[in-house]
């Protein structure tokens, strides 16, 4: 009864927040926390959804942002408790090796999952997705300077790896006319200063339903983008 209770005040919470917020890496404290069973499990008993890096390890997919070993979190487990959530919160998943499509594809369709997407494949894998019908992001940054397969991905990922200068309302709004969705990775991730990010994000009038903010900060953005 309790985690009956608790499961329906996530959900209210996520439901709440215009902005789609993604946990970087899981919702942790300690940066060593990182991709583990703990942040991952955190993110959703806190309403988050989350972004985590995948790869394969001994022939299953794992979480893990460097080459595997044995510590690495089987990543079946994360769908399991995705389907336990009934698909309610949202699963970015960073590809980080080649050749995972048959075993993503796998996980996706034995539990249900439909909330999600991949992206930070390389090209050529990124063309095997989309003929495999696994839902893909798109790259924008100062040195991906056109979107690669735009057509068929359900959304654009949009990384300033120096600067978010170039980030603007109208060219977000381009994205979303297309139909895409668009996922904002906040300046943190790369050592910088997020909060006048945040401030110019909120100031926009936009259909916030259809971006996404990538961040370590997961409550102080939905402090801020309530």
């Amino acid at each position: 009864m309790i985690f009956i209770i608790l499961y329906e005040i996530q959900v209210f919470v996520e439901g709440d927040i215009d902005m789609r917020i993604l946990a970087h890496r899981g919702y942790w404290n300690s940066k060593v926390e990182k991709n583990s069973s703990d942040a991952i499990r955190n993110a959703l008993e806190n309403g988050y959804s989350f972004e985590s890096d995948v790869r394969d390890y001994m022939g299953k997919l794992v979480l893990s942002h460097n080459i595997a070993d044995d510590s690495a979190m089987d990543a079946e487990k994360v769908f399991q408790w995705l389907h336990e959530f009934d698909d309610a919160f949202c699963f970015a998943i960073n590809i980080k090796a080649d050749r995972l499509q048959d075993l993503l594809y796998n996980c996706l369709v034995k539990y249900d999952i439909d909330n999600y997407f991949t992206f930070d494949m390389s090209v050529p894998q990124m063309i095997e997705f989309r003929e495999r019908g696994i839902k893909y992001f798109t790259r924008l940054s100062e040195v991906e300077k056109e979107p690669c397969l735009y057509e068929d991905a359900s959304g654009v990922w949009m990384d300033g790896f120096w600067s978010v200068n170039w980030i603007t309302k109208d060219l977000i709004e381009g994205f979303m006319e297309d139909g895409k969705d668009v996922c904002l990775v906040s300046p943190e991730l790369h050592g910088r200063e997020y909060m006048p990010f945040w401030n110019m994000i909120r100031e926009w009038e936009i259909d916030m339903d259809k971006l996404l903010l990538c961040t370590d900060f997961p409550d102080e953005a939905k402090e801020v983008f309530l």
